[in-house]
């Protein structure tokens, strides 16, 4: 990679709830719930229209504030297997690379939720910068937050 390749980051995070993965797929492929697993201090918000439509090709746009500057936030659908998965892309917004798989697996009479996120930031050593400042400390506080919110629904 060179010194101005964009460096790839990854998430993972695995969580299992005592319920029925038809369910909390149901929970999951329903858009405008991002906003019940997003923290307060992004004031994320879903602009798409309800109800969204979910299958490979769909679009979703949202807003958010990061750190006071207001952004926004285009994803697409580029995978769907109703109850076992899906994954969307980044086609516009903060990052130059966000791709986001959602797993779902019936294990031990329940369901394992499994996401895994390979980002990467703009703007090449000043990218680099941030990342090592915030930007990976906030992706985990997100997914920290979302962990806490899914397991006091569903736990």
């Amino acid at each position: 990679m060179d010194n101005m390749a964009a460096r790839v980051h990854e998430i993972r995070r695995e969580q299992w709830l005592p319920r029925p993965r038809r369910e909390i797929f149901a929970f999951f492929s329903n858009a405008m719930n991002l906003e019940i697993l997003t923290p307060n201090w992004l004031r994320f918000a879903v602009l798409t229209p309800a109800p969204i439509a979910m299958h490979p090709g769909a679009t979703i746009l949202y807003k958010l504030s990061w750190h006071g500057v207001p952004l926004r936030w285009k994803t697409g659908i580029t995978r769907w297997e109703p109850e076992h998965c899906f994954e969307d892309l980044q086609i516009s917004g903060p990052y130059a690379l966000w791709h986001h798989t959602h797993t779902f697996e019936e294990v031990r009479g329940g369901t394992l939720i499994t996401d895994h996120v390979r980002y990467s930031l703009p703007f090449g050593w000043i990218g680099r910068l941030a990342h090592s400042l915030t930007v990976r400390r906030n992706v985990e506080e997100i997914f920290d937050y979302r962990y806490r919110r899914i397991e006091a629904m569903f736990g």
